[in-house]
């Protein structure tokens, strides 16, 4: 058998992506309680995220959002992960900008903890790809999408429902990163 270098490149980006995960499950979390929750995408739900960034480019009036999508056309797979708002019941910590864990819930804001956590297991993920020679970008777009196609859900994640805060890495092999002329109107080869 002979395998082409594009085939096992597709392939490593797949071990990468899963230990990609590890690594975000592992990540160190503010006290200790797991609230972030990940998957990766391939194939026609990849396609599917592409086109609902696009989408959104244009309801948003947000050109950056088909660039980006561009990019998830061109990436091989998409590790994407996001956090659960659980907020942590504490008595006296207020860095919401709340006074009460309580108060932060009536007023849907967001628990620094959990936040918090969601970036630490970003960083991460993205040393994993990194170590690797995985080329790859950090997208709050790519979350967004994942959100509003109920991925979370689709993926079977606990609690997958609770997901508003996500983020995509996008993930690629090739000469030149596709990630790194960020000007929308740019032509890779």
């Amino acid at each position: 058998m002979i395998k082409k270098m594009s085939a096992g490149e597709k392939d490593t980006i797949l071990i990468v992506a899963d230990m990609m995960l590890a690594a975000a499950k592992t990540a160190p979390k503010g006290s200790g309680k797991n609230t972030v929750r990940g998957f990766v995408v391939t194939g026609a739900e990849k396609d599917k995220l592409a086109d609902k960034m696009r989408e959104l480019s244009q309801s948003y009036d947000m050109p950056f959002f088909n660039r980006d999508g561009n990019n998830v056309d061109q990436a091989h797979a998409v590790v994407v992960l996001g956090s659960i708002q659980k907020p942590f019941g504490l008595k006296a910590c207020g860095m919401c900008g709340f006074p009460t864990c309580a108060d932060m819930k009536k007023g849907h804001g967001r628990c620094v903890f959990n936040v918090t956590d969601l970036g630490i297991a970003l960083g991460s993920a993205v040393e994993i790809a990194a170590e690797h020679h995985i080329d790859n970008r950090i997208m709050y777009t790519v979350g967004r999408a994942a959100v509003k196609l109920d991925y979370f859900v689709t993926a079977g994640e606990e609690n997958g429902e609770e997901v508003e805060i996500a983020f995509g890495i996008p993930l690629y092999t090739g000469s030149k990163s596709v990630f790194f002329d960020r000007n929308p109107g740019a032509v890779l080869l």
